[in-house]
């Protein structure tokens, strides 16, 4: 699976910011982050955040991500997450449920043929 689309600048370019985080968080947040490194998973979090609710992010999956799947009929125009291609109101759609346990539009010709 992709990863946030970041820009990536040096530390030393960036602004030394304080935070106080719960002791349990921290810790947990440094398992999570394994060799990458706590304060680079938190800026991740933080540019995935700013991103979404900017609407810039638009997460791109694989096909390999997608456990399961279920068809319907798109009630609002959405964009495939494998292709991008759009998915216009009314058109068949199928919902995609990732190995994250999200739910994700998809094109039916993104599909490979059974």
């Amino acid at each position: 699976m992709m990863g946030v689309m970041v820009k990536r600048v040096p530390t030393t370019e960036m602004e030394v910011t304080s935070i106080r985080l719960e002791r349990e968080l921290k810790e947990k947040l440094k398992e999570i982050s394994g060799h990458q490194g706590y304060q680079a998973l938190i800026r991740d979090v933080l540019w995935r955040f700013v991103q979404q609710k900017s609407g810039e992010y638009q997460h791109q999956y694989n096909i390999e991500d997608i456990r399961a799947t279920v068809s319907g009929v798109a009630n609002v125009e959405e964009r495939c997450c494998l292709s991008g291609k759009v998915i216009a109101v009314e058109d068949e759609i199928i919902l995609g449920w990732t190995n994250l346990g999200e739910l994700v539009p998809i094109h039916p010709d993104a599909l490979p043929e059974d």
